[in-house]
């Protein structure tokens, strides 16, 4: 079980959760916090026991970005600095979204900046009634990243994306789900029992072929129709030939629930 400063992880039931634990910061990203989530990410990767993941936020807030205040004052040695931390980030984000274990966000109170972006990276996301979402980062002449980018035009489309950005307006909990951003809202003292319960019953399924689907739905952003019907073609014959689908189909035909665990 790894054993972090800037996180708590914990594995129960196949369910492995990661809680962003700076709460007096505002679960603000640091260095350290980068170096411990890309190691979060691949024991999550490569433990098999890990069937499906959680991502919260300790206290109030689920992430307000960067701990402006561990970085030097804006220049060249700032510069630098950024470019160590999003190197650890964006290698967290890539295997996260990589890993065939789906990934929940459960976003808890703010999140801004960089901790936004994560929040953008779940292939689920539950969202406290009380959660707010802001860019933030052209308020201090940056540009975003941790994959904002990436996400938030696919989700939201590109006109609405960029007035996030621009405007650095304050998104509700409410606004980002009629937005597509987010799955669903629930109430603030049910998120984490509410993600954990998805998570357990996605815990429970197909795993290679969940893994499998989520890479197909991401590589369908930049494949051509033919290209991406060869993938699906390659995933589905590689499924065929799984444990997982000589359960599924046995299950099937017992008139049973499979056991893919």
């Amino acid at each position: 079980m790894p054993n972090y400063e800037t996180l708590d992880w914990s594995l129960s039931d196949g369910v492995a959760t990661i809680t962003l634990n700076r709460p007096r910061a505002g679960n603000a990203l640091t260095m350290q916090m980068g170096q411990e989530l890309m190691d979060a990410s691949i024991c999550c990767d490569d433990n098999p026991e890990v069937r499906a993941v959680v991502l919260t936020g300790a206290g109030k807030m689920f992430c307000v970005g960067a701990d402006l205040k561990q970085f030097p004052p804006a220049g060249p040695k700032m510069a630098s600095e950024i470019k160590l931390l999003t190197t650890w980030l964006h290698a967290a984000i890539s295997r996260f979204v990589r890993m065939d274990a789906p990934l929940i966000c459960a976003i808890n109170g703010t999140a801004a900046g960089a901790g936004m972006s994560l929040a953008l990276i779940g292939d689920i996301a539950l969202v406290a009634a009380s959660a707010r979402f802001k860019m933030a980062y052209s308020r201090l002449a940056l540009t975003p990243d941790c994959a904002a980018t990436y996400y938030l035009p696919r989700l939201v489309g590109f006109r609405r994306a960029f007035e996030l950005y621009v405007t650095n307006r304050i998104l509700s909990a409410a606004e980002a789900e009629a937005w597509g951003l987010i799955n669903q809202v629930v109430p603030d003292d049910a998120l984490l029992s509410e993600a954990q319960a998805l998570a357990a019953q996605l815990a429970s399924g197909p795993a290679q072929a969940i893994g499998a689907t989520k890479r197909l739905f991401h590589s369908a952003w930049t494949e051509s129709l033919e290209s991406q019907m060869a993938q699906e073609t390659r995933a589905i014959t590689n499924a065929a030939r799984c444990p997982e689908a000589v359960e599924g189909f046995e299950a099937f035909f017992e008139k049973r629930e499979p056991n893919f665990s």
